[in-house]
């Protein structure tokens, strides 16, 4: 008799946790529609000038052969650009902080 109404209310908090990772997720993507991000295409020298300095500027990857273009990273406190040589090929916002703890590695 007693294992009905457990899982019953075990059911309903499964389902309330899922609906408030819902409401997270669709809060973040909101966010990021207000964010001004360096657009594809622009310079090195143009992303320097419209948004400054970067804090840190990432050692380069890629570039051992020459079908491999190296890939520079410059980050920002709220997102990191990726250049291929010295034009822009995309930005992304950072989403982690040192509170948050990233997922697992996988498991090869």
């Amino acid at each position: 008799m007693r294992l009905i109404p457990s899982l019953a209310l075990s059911a309903l908090l499964c389902a309330a946790a899922a609906a408030s990772a819902d409401t997270l997720l669709v809060e973040r993507a909101q966010h990021k529609a207000h964010v001004a991000l360096p657009e594809r295409g622009l310079s090195t020298a143009q992303v320097q000038a419209r948004f400054g300095a970067p804090t840190e500027r990432l050692d380069p990857r890629g570039g051992q052969k020459r079908q491999w273009p190296t890939i520079n990273r410059w980050v920002y406190p709220g997102f990191t650009v990726y250049f291929e040589r010295d034009r822009v090929i995309d930005a992304v916002l950072n989403q982690a902080n040192a509170s948050e703890v990233g997922p697992k590695p996988a498991i090869r």
